[in-house]
């Protein structure tokens, strides 16, 4: 999970009253289930391309890290509730990410 991710789903969590969702998160990033990812500058640099290819999505910073971080470690599954956006992005390593649940 690419670090930006968890601070939206902090914000996502308060904003629907689901705290314990967070303090899952947490428990799962300690215990190692979940592996928080740092960006790289690289990451970085690939998060502005796809914010500017996608502009009229809006594509934004955490889900343009995602994608960047997916291309790095060469993942071609994620997990996510937001099918709007991750159906349309072409990540440059395979032709269309998994999608899951």
């Amino acid at each position: 999970m690419p670090a930006p991710v968890v601070v939206e789903v902090d914000w996502l969590a308060r904003t629907r009253g689901r705290t314990d969702a967070m303090a899952l998160l947490l428990r799962s990033v300690v215990d190692g289930s979940v592996l928080v990812v740092d960006l790289d500058v690289e990451d970085y640099a690939r998060a502005a391309q796809l914010v500017e290819q996608y502009a009229d999505l809006p594509l934004g910073l955490v889900d343009a890290s995602v994608i960047a971080v997916a291309e790095r470690l060469e993942q071609d599954t994620i997990a996510t509730l937001d099918r709007r956006h991750f159906s349309v992005v072409r990540p440059l390593h395979v032709e269309a990410l998994t999608l899951v649940p």
